[in-house]
Order: structure tokens, then sequence, then C-alpha cells
């Protein structure tokens, strides 16, 4: 069918709106990465805008000799991978049963969990139990009480709904258990939606700060935000570099080590998106489509 005048017209508002929208969320990265790229003389004129000038990579070289980056990044590396992993098995073990129709209980169980989304226990209940359980300076901490989001839980259930039961009936005719119907016929199907909650996992788990500024007590055990944060609020960064080579040093300035640390954080998910990016929308919406 052919678009009307107006359809056309909404749709041309719409790319521009997008398109602006899109822009501006670009412009401070852009601005973080001319930053670190750019000289000394260049960042403090106060020049650097959106393209680097006097083109340099002191920083990230500093950054990457100087300071416990690359430690910090392992352990976010670390934290991430396995906290995913164990997530993502945890919600499909809920979300799987509470999808099928004969589950015994299944909707009051269900409203016992989207309860959990109104009323928590709080801060400090939450770190007494973490503590009794002898987590506290252990990644424990941080995987424990996020094993499980009741958000992402329940849009995979919902996906789960979804799938036609006359599949589930041909594998159970042809003898299928409940594991492996899971395993060859449930998650070969949803794709989507297990790549876009993974996504979701992998953001908060990379990007975990309050949880590891309040749990983590050694230093060694950091991960990259908080060694971030740290180097952002301090005012005396260059200082705190462990290197001997002042001349290396009076060629870069403290805002040109802190926009290189957040471009070195920012980096990897802005390589994971894209390759997910095709899963993300159909996996979000498909829960909400019925009939």
């Amino acid at each position: 069918m052919r678009s009307t005048r107006g359809e056309r017209t909404f749709y041309l508002f719409n790319y521009i709106l997008l398109t602006l929208a899109g822009i501006l969320c670009l412009l401070p990265l852009l601005h973080l990465a001319s930053l670190s790229l750019s000289g000394k003389n260049a960042v403090l004129s106060g020049f650097v805008s959106l393209w680097p000038r006097e083109i340099t990579f002191e920083s990230y070289k500093l950054l990457f000799e100087g300071t416990p980056i690359l430690r910090s990044f392992g352990n976010s590396v670390l934290i991430t991978v396995v906290g995913v992993a164990l997530s993502m098995v945890v919600t499909i073990c809920a979300a799987y049963p509470l999808a099928r129709r004969e589950f015994y209980g299944r909707r009051w169980i269900s409203l016992a969990i989207v309860f959990t989304m109104l009323f928590t226990g709080g801060l400090i209940p939450t770190y007494l139990v973490v503590s009794s359980l002898g987590l506290v300076n252990n990644y424990g901490s941080l995987w424990l009480p996020a094993l499980v989001s009741t958000y992402n839980m329940m849009i995979m259930r919902s996906f789960f709904e979804n799938i036609p039961e006359e599949l589930v009936e041909a594998a159970r005719i042809d003898g299928s258990g409940e594991w492996r119907l899971l395993l060859r016929i449930v998650l070969p199907l949803s794709l989507p939606v297990l790549a876009t909650i993974g996504l979701f996992y992998g953001v908060y788990y990379w990007n975990s700060f309050f949880n590891v500024m309040i749990y983590i007590n050694s230093p060694e055990k950091l991960n990259l935000t908080v060694l971030i944060q740290q180097m952002v609020r301090s005012q005396s960064v260059l200082q705190e570099i462990n290197t001997m080579d002042t001349q290396q040093v009076s060629n870069i300035t403290p805002e040109g080590i802190k926009a290189a640390g957040i471009m070195v954080m920012i980096v990897p998910m802005l390589i994971v998106y894209p390759l997910l990016q095709r899963y993300f929308v159909k996996g979000v919406t498909i829960g909400a489509i019925k009939g």
C-alpha cells in the first residue's frame, strides 16, 4: 500500500526528531574522545570540542602504565561474565515453569514475585543478610542479590507463553521431558529475548557501582566503574599515578586522563550493543503481543 501524504509527513518528522536525539546523545561521547586524544596545550586552551587537536595517545599510555586499570578491567569482565551466566540460568529456570499453563499455582507465585517489585527489604537488611552469609569483600555479594530481576523474568515468561503450544505438545508426544523440551525447543526459539535479557544483565553488572562500594573493601577487587569514579573525583589524579616519567606526566592534563578512563569503560558496551541490536526490540516487545 502507498503511504498517504500525512503518513509520509509523520515518518519524516519522526526521522528528523530521532536523528536529532541521536546526535545529542553522541555529542558528549565525541567530546570525551576528543579530550582523551588532544594534547595538553589544546585542552588547556579550551578549544577542544568535538574534534581532537594535537592528537596524542599519551593519556591512554599513561593510564595503562600508571594505574591499575587493567586489573580493574579484568575484575569488571569477571563480574559481568559470571553474573550474566548465573542470572540467565536462574531467570530461565524461574520463567519457564511460570509460562506453563499446567503449572499449579503459577498465578499466585507470579503475584508474589511481582510484589517484590513494589516492596523490598531495604539497604540495611540486605547488607545484614549478605554479611551473615560471609560474602562481604567477595564477588558473591554482587551476584547473589541480583541473581534474578523480576522485570527481566516477567519479560522472559511472556515470551515463553507466546511459543505455540502445538510445538510443545508435538515434542511431548515424541517423548521429550521438561528439560529436553526447554533446551531443544524453547530456548532455540527464544534467542531474541535471551539476547535482550542478557544485555540488560550485562549492562547492570558492568556498571555496578553502589554495591561494589558497599560490599567490596579490597582495592585489588574494585571494578572499572569504581576506579574511574575515584579518578574523576580526585583533584590530583596525576600525582596519584605510579610513574617516574615526569616528562610524560607534564605532557598531559588530568582532564585527558579522566576522559581516557571513561572511554575505556564505555567502549566495551558500545561494541556489544550493535551485535545484539537486531534482537533488542523484538525481545522486549514480543511478550506484549497476544492472540
